[in-house]
């Protein structure tokens, strides 16, 4: 199968590639590289595949030094006529798109990157997917288009048009643009409602990244609602199974659909959670990593920042009845492999 992801520089982008590589599928990775975090990060991901920093140059295929069945392209998803050349040349069978401007907080100081990357961006991968069809497009949606929704656990079949960050309406845009292209030109398209990913090689902006640095500089951290949040911290490896087992599996065309819920539809569309179905505590979360690492952090007890919510919890039974889903990592696990990593990573003993 020859596959187009995006953000393969990414977090969860690089590790869908390296496992969809490992298991024999030829796979282009595409990332703009910008500079939302420390872009060498991004770089030693790529690197980790096999594609060298050096060799990198913009809207040129790269191979991997690692994986024969792996190239790497440096395109900014805004420049469509570059796009659509990839796609005319390639002739891709699926697509994941991953890439995507992330992060809640920085939505309120930068609305305009989440319009051109989340919005124009997905449009020109809906475009480039009519004009070359593919069997199938996957894509990344978010748990924040549950908004102000105080029914939990989180289904598919709520309401979610109460978003409280431009980042969740850029999300829930994405699954109305792809369900208008899935009805009108019968392109296959999943979008999946991540629910707080974390892991190795994970983004320094989250909170496992953020916590671990303060406490490794004996520096206090910044819990927001006074510690009163509940995650549903989500293993990066079942997150990467879960895509997979997506991937594999375009919708159907329903000749026989009826209004009945809100997800349905006669288009070959579908929206799925994909998460841990398991909220933790934030308290739980960070004893987890002082536990880990042998050290008590200092806290610095804050009020709740504009655009977040207190509690996220997905309903994954859709996801695990229909594709054999399952998320297994616990958070003691998931937090130990992470702080492994880093201290490998930033060579700390």
């Amino acid at each position: 199968m020859k596959i187009l992801i995006t953000g393969t520089a990414g977090f969860i982008g690089f590790h869908v590639a390296e496992q969809l590589l490992k298991r024999g599928d030829e796979i282009i990775g595409l990332d703009n590289i910008n500079d939302y975090y420390n872009i060498d990060l991004k770089y030693d991901r790529l690197a980790h595949s096999g594609i060298s920093r050096n060799k990198i140059k913009y809207n040129q295929l790269v191979k991997s030094s690692k994986y024969l069945d792996y190239r790497f392209i440096q395109l900014d998803l805004n420049d469509k006529s570059e796009l659509i050349e990839l796609f005319k040349n390639e002739h891709f069978d699926h697509v994941i798109h991953l890439a995507a401007q992330a992060g809640v907080r920085y939505s309120l100081s930068n609305p305009d990157a989440y319009i051109q990357s989340n919005i124009v961006g997905f449009l020109n991968i809906l475009e480039c997917c009519r004009q070359f069809p593919v069997q199938h497009l996957t894509y990344a949606s978010s748990s924040s288009v549950y908004g102000l929704n105080e029914k939990q656990p989180f289904s598919t079949e709520d309401h979610v048009d109460h978003p409280v960050s431009l980042y969740a309406a850029s999300k829930k845009s994405n699954e109305l643009m792809a369900h208008t292209y899935s009805h009108l030109f019968k392109i296959p398209t999943t979008g999946l409602r991540f629910f707080t990913v974390y892991g190795p090689w994970g983004r320094p902006d989250m909170a496992l990244f953020l916590f671990t640095e303060a406490i490794l500089k004996n520096q206090p951290i910044n819990v927001f609602n006074y510690g009163e949040m509940k995650r549903d911290f989500t293993y990066i490896d079942d997150i990467v199974n879960g895509i997979i087992l997506v991937n594999d599996s375009p919708p159907k065309e329903d000749l026989n659909w009826q209004t009945t819920t809100v997800s349905q539809s006669s288009a070959p569309y579908k929206v799925y959670n994909i998460g841990n179905n398991n909220p933790v505590k934030l308290t739980d979360f960070i004893e987890a990593i002082e536990n880990k690492l042998g050290v008590k952090a200092e806290q610095n007890l804050l009020p709740m920042q504009p655009g977040d919510v207190t509690s996220t919890y997905a309903d994954v039974n859709e996801l695990m009845f229909n594709l054999g889903y399952k998320s297994t990592k616990t958070v003691e696990f998931g937090v130990s492999e992470f702080i492994d990593w880093y201290k490998i990573y930033y060579q700390i003993d």
